[in-house]
């Protein structure tokens, strides 16, 4: 067995060096990688990896990875959380018992690595100076996952010296596919036929088998930075959310920042890297997928990203949509199953206005434009590090974060929900987290234009019970003052109408939205209100230059109140799921506001 470095230097190497001698046994590998996150070691995997054919050289530093076609996206049909009782797991989990788990798992991994390389890698969830930081260890034998990660996080040497005794989160992976001696290897590795990500809350362990692709494989993303950390953070008194992170600067030279929760498909990415479309105002990005929430000595909420890159969906991503995101990838990226053009480059479906004439695809076939098959997958990625972002923001460093002034929650909604409206108060704010819901799209498979319930855009990655978690969020009202507390918004850019048109441009042009927010943060924008909140007064939402169809503007913002008393019933229905978890006050809120409707 080769160790190619020493842990005897670092603090907590005694908790360390166990686990790892336990996973070696378990695993046989054929030898152990400690990472150190360095350039020369980042260099050599990458010869590794295109060495082996799993990476493809491009231009400006970039490569191009192939998966195998069953091993595309998340797998949340395979994604348990393991807990004594399925009441302490929720309804919205998928369930196992720990010790039905554990037999499981040691059946799976014994033996897993044998003829392959266990790599361990230390890596940081936020600043590496930050009290809020936290300190995984992942086990992967996957040479790929290690220069992804390196990518998403502190990821090393330094997060290894900031470990205390035993204060780590156990993170084991395996592709599934041991090599007997003398066998060849293929590109991608994986076991799609069993695979498994099951998440521990009771120890904050993660075990991951089978899967090579994204958020099954880095564990430091949705398995630790959200469903582990949202067990952390209801013990510690945090809040760790599938939110963006924006700073939002007006011509005048003030700052404030937002965080933001949007489903799948509902414009997260565009709007954290927005380029403004009204001159004076700035947009710097903090983070564009998870924020951890902190309540500050001063009683205000902070935010901080645990993250150090992009992971971001390739497919859409062009210099028009989002030109920061295209700058952002330009070099130094990975992309995974993009195709690849005849200059050597990662290409994508919408990456440019006609396909070119020949590509190779995301399955290494020959394309020509006028096939049924897509060039590129429609999960498509690319992993970039978030320092090659050009509105990156100065404080995104920050050890205690950045202070919030605004929550953002938004759904693709075809009708119903307005443009923008402000929750009557922190308690109203929470309801309009809780009843989020989204019209499905193409993306996501499945009948197009059914609306799914994805409460705080949490449904697939909370590692706890949902109406605890609704309970938890309700519970910094108790602990700070509210007018110290972010003020929370609904937001919606998919209004349409009756042609099914779009009422609202979006992208750019989003920053007004973002400018009323910002001045009733300030309070000096008015509002006339509505039986769920507040929605800009007429002639204050700044529509100068805007070439909106007629009457576009009354649409986006026409309470239907027969559609909003329905909307309300049925969230009652859905909040039933939860049983007596789901807090009174969420209904009782929904009862003053269906008590507003119906009031002469």
């Amino acid at each position: 067995m080769i160790f190619n470095r020493s842990l005897k230097e670092y603090t907590g190497y005694l908790a360390l060096q166990t686990w790892i001698n336990q996973a070696v046994a378990l695993c046989q590998p054929s030898e152990v990688w400690l990472c150190d996150g360095s350039e020369e070691e980042n260099r050599l995997l990458l010869e590794r990896l295109v060495k082996s054919g799993t990476l493809t050289p491009l231009k400006n530093g970039c490569f191009l990875a192939r998966s195998d076609p069953s091993d595309v996206a998340r797998v949340e049909e395979c994604t348990f959380i393991v807990t004594e009782t399925k009441e302490e797991a929720g309804p919205t989990n998928n369930w196992m018992d720990p010790e039905e788990m554990g037999a499981v798992l040691s059946q799976l991994f014994r033996g897993s690595m044998q003829g392959r390389t266990l790599y361990v890698i230390p890596f940081c969830m936020g600043p590496l100076s930050s009290p809020f930081a936290k300190i995984g260890i992942q086990i992967t034998d996957s040479p790929y996952v290690v220069v992804n990660m390196r990518i998403m996080t502190r990821m090393g040497k330094d997060a290894l010296s900031t470990l205390q005794e035993g204060a780590f989160v156990p993170c084991m992976h395996s592709v599934g596919r041991p090599l007997k001696k003398g066998e060849q290897d293929v590109p991608w590795p994986c076991n799609t036929a069993n695979r498994i990500i099951a998440h521990f809350p009771a120890t904050k362990a993660i075990w991951s088998y089978g899967s090579g692709y994204g958020g099954n494989a880095l564990l430091g993303k949705k398995c630790l930075a959200l469903r582990i950390a949202s067990c952390l953070a209801r013990e510690e008194g945090w809040l760790a959310e599938h939110m963006l992170i924006m700073g939002v600067t007006n011509p005048a030279g003030v700052k404030k920042y937002f965080v933001a929760a949007f489903p799948s498909a509902c414009g997260k990415t565009n709007l954290a890297l927005l380029k403004p479309a009204l001159p004076g105002w700035k947009v710097e990005v903090v983070g564009d997928d998870i924020a951890w929430i902190h309540l500050g000595e001063d009683g205000r909420l902070y935010a901080i990203n645990p993250e150090n890159g992009f992971f971001g969906v390739a497919p859409g991503t062009n210099w028009k949509s989002n030109p920061y995101a295209m700058e952002a990838i330009s070099k130094n990226t990975l992309f995974t199953n993009c195709a690849l053009n005849d200059e050597g480059e990662a290409w994508w479906e919408g990456k440019t206005k006609e396909p070119p004439a020949h590509l190779i695809s995301w399955l290494g076939k020959e394309w020509r434009p006028g096939g049924e098959e897509k060039a590129a997958h429609p999960n498509a990625r690319f992993t970039a590090p978030l320092s090659q972002c050009p509105i990156l923001d100065p404080a995104f460093q920050a050890p205690l974060g950045v202070p919030l002034s605004a929550i953002l929650f938004g759904g693709r909604r075809s009708d119903l929900e307005p443009l923008v409206y402000e929750a009557n108060d922190f308690v109203g704010g929470v309801l309009v987290g809780a009843s989020l819901a989204s019209e499905t799209t193409a993306a996501g498979g499945g009948a197009v234009g059914r609306l799914r319930h994805d409460p705080f855009a949490m449904l697939p990655f909370l590692g706890y019970p949902m109406g605890d978690y609704f309970a938890h969020w309700l519970s910094f009202k108790a602990r700070t003052k509210e007018e110290l507390l972010p003020k929370i918004f609904a937001v919606n850019w998919f209004r349409k109408d009756e042609k099914g048109d779009y009422l609202w441009p979006g992208f750019g042009e989003n920053i007004r939205v973002l400018q009323w927010i910002f001045e009733r943060t300030e309070g000096t924008a008015e509002a006339k209100e509505v039986p769920f909140g507040h929605i800009p007064a007429e002639g204050t939402l700044n529509t100068e230059g805007l070439n909106l169809k007629e009457g576009a503007l009354e649409e986006l913002f026409r309470v239907d109140r027969e559609g909003w008393l329905k909307k309300l019933e049925e969230t009652k229905n859905y909040f039933g799921l939860f049983g007596k978890r789901c807090p009174p006050e969420l209904y009782r809120e929904i009862e003053r506001i269906e008590a507003a409707f119906v009031r002469p």
